[in-house]
């Protein structure tokens, strides 16, 4: 009798130890699923550049696919993913969460990750940017700055919090300003942005917020030239003009790449749906162009600091 409870400790000792094993997978390779190709000057430009600040910093092996989309091409790269050990996939993008939650139980010793979608269990967690206050924001900075009392959001899908913050924090700050919001159904859409762009700029708008990763340095081009300003999108881009840009809404995704690939390899990187903002300082308004005065700088500064400290926007406050 004793024997047969020795036995089976054992065995059950083995079969902890290796699922232990399966999970603890030390982390020495990343696997990384870009939507679109790592030139486009926006959001898979900065997860280009974020992974090779993790890869340096942390001296990994990454192994990067970029322009995957479909279904099934996101499969195979997981499977191949997998055949070379990698113990933590990144997709960066919302379009990733379904696919990693449909086949994540067929790979329990990989921790996927993807951004701004709703995932739930083990081995998977989503890292949402909770955009909504910096698109709050940079509205009241276009409401302030507009000589016209009009304003354009150039967006690319309903569901972006940037767009409805940027619309309320326009509405706050001075309600008589009208704002048009227009989507392009699209992240990479060019043409149909530019033809939003030149529809809002006929309606009067005079500031336009190109909030799509893959089309907003065609759209500033555009307003450059016609002498008007944009409100800048996922990275700093004062670069694309000091007279055009008032600021840019910047999502830090290399400071959130380098959080989570070293909470996984110190096992800490918590499953399920993570939001991050100004308080993690992952999100910023970045560099002020040259057309908007010191007191408005320092003005919309103060109502960021006010919100980092509180929590709380100017509507909650007063």
């Amino acid at each position: 009798m004793n024997r047969k409870i020795l036995l089976f400790v054992f065995a059950l000792f083995l079969l902890l130890a290796g699922c232990a094993q399966a999970q603890e997978k030390p982390l020495d390779k990343i696997g990384v699923l870009l939507p679109h190709p790592v030139d486009d000057r926006g959001w898979n430009s900065k997860g280009y550049q974020g992974i090779l600040k993790v890869q340096s910093a942390m001296d990994l092996e990454i192994s990067l696919k970029e322009d995957i989309r479909s279904s099934e091409a996101v499969k195979e790269a997981i499977r191949e993913f997998a055949e070379e050990e990698a113990g933590l996939i990144i997709g960066h993008s919302h379009i990733y969460a379904d696919i990693f939650m449909e086949v994540k139980d067929d790979f329990p010793s990989i921790h996927f990750v993807s951004f701004n979608g709703e995932v739930e269990g083990d081995n998977i967690t989503s890292l949402h940017f909770d955009g909504y206050a910096m698109g709050y924001f940079a509205g009241m900075l276009a409401s302030e700055m507009s000589e016209e009392g009009t304003i354009g959001t150039i967006a690319a899908f309903p569901f972006q919090p940037e767009v409805q913050g940027y619309e309320d924090g326009a509405n706050y700050h001075s309600p008589s300003v009208n704002v048009l919001v227009e989507y392009v159904e699209s992240w990479a859409d060019e043409e149909k942005a530019v033809e939003v762009f030149h529809e809002m700029k006929n309606k009067g708008a005079d500031i336009f917020y190109p909030a799509g990763d893959g089309y907003h340095v065609r759209v500033v081009e555009e307003v450059k030239k016609e002498g008007l300003y944009a409100i800048g999108y996922v990275g700093d881009q004062i670069d694309l003009g000091e007279s055009t840009i008032l600021t840019s809404t910047v999502q830090e995704v290399e400071k959130l790449y380098e959080y989570v690939a070293t909470q996984f390899k110190n096992g800490e990187l918590e499953t399920g749906n993570k939001y991050y903002d100004f308080q993690e300082e992952v999100i910023s308004l970045g560099s002020f162009g040259q057309e908007v005065p010191e007191d408005i700088k320092k003005w919309l500064e103060e109502q960021v600091d006010t919100y980092i400290q509180t929590g709380k926007l100017p509507h909650e406050t007063n």
